[in-house]
């Protein structure tokens, strides 16, 4: 990070405290993070936010009150600009799909290792996605039975007039796990092309990032869910 960048706001939300002190001891001793507040359920993230203003809210998706779901749902209605990192205990999580699909930034376990969780606020503060695409393919695989009979954004509902062919291999691909360079390869197209594409996608299909991507393409039914 830039020595003279200012460091990055965080919220940490987690009903364990042991769990919050843990985190903010953690991140507090890097000059790149402030902690400026500890939430131990949903409701209390989202007035604290609404106070302090955190650029990243590190949120525990299973909480009483309000669950961490339902409280990213109400940050990203709320504070747009605010980011919102998932935690969760099990890598399998349905709560973490219904996450992303509310408008969170990227999901880490629990047992991520320090320097992995700093990484991943800075990311999701530059506005891009944290979930490793083949761990999103099988949450989504896992957690999503099949196409939603009303897709969550008029782009999805006229994907098929406004989506070319190109594009929608690219999606398809992307939503199977691929990465950028992966998808040049698989259609003998340069990285470059593969990335305006993908530009070229989040926009049509009104979404704000890889991942709620990958959840368009199995809710449209471009792709299939698969039981694991």
């Amino acid at each position: 990070m830039n020595a003279d960048a200012p460091a990055i706001r965080v919220l940490v939300a987690d009903d364990q405290p042991l769990v919050r002190r843990g985190l903010t001891l953690i991140l507090s001793p890097n000059p790149s993070f402030e902690v400026v507040g500890e939430a131990e359920n949903g409701e209390q993230a989202v007035a604290l936010a609404q106070r302090l203003r955190p650029d990243v809210v590190v949120m525990d998706l299973r909480m009483p009150v309000l669950d961490g779901v339902a409280a990213t749902e109400q940050l990203a209605g709320l504070l747009p600009e605010c980011r919102v990192l998932a935690l969760s205990t099990f890598d399998l999580d349905e709560y973490v799909v219904a996450a992303l699909r509310a408008g969170a930034h990227g999901f880490l376990p629990k047992d991520v290792s320090p320097e992995d969780l700093a990484t991943a606020i800075r990311t999701v503060h530059a506005g891009d996605a944290v979930v490793a695409p083949r761990l999103l393919t099988r949450l989504i695989a896992t957690h999503v039975r099949s196409p939603q009979p009303a897709p969550p954004t008029a782009a999805t509902a006229s994907v098929a007039d406004d989506i070319t062919p190109r594009e929608r291999e690219v999606w398809r691909l992307m939503a199977t796990g691929l990465d950028n360079n992966a998808i040049a390869d698989a259609m003998e197209i340069s990285p470059s092309t593969v990335k305006n594409h993908i530009t070229g996608l989040f926009a049509k299909l009104d979404v704000r990032d890889r991942a709620q991507a990958v959840i368009a393409a199995y809710e449209s039914g471009l792709i299939t869910p698969q039981r694991p």
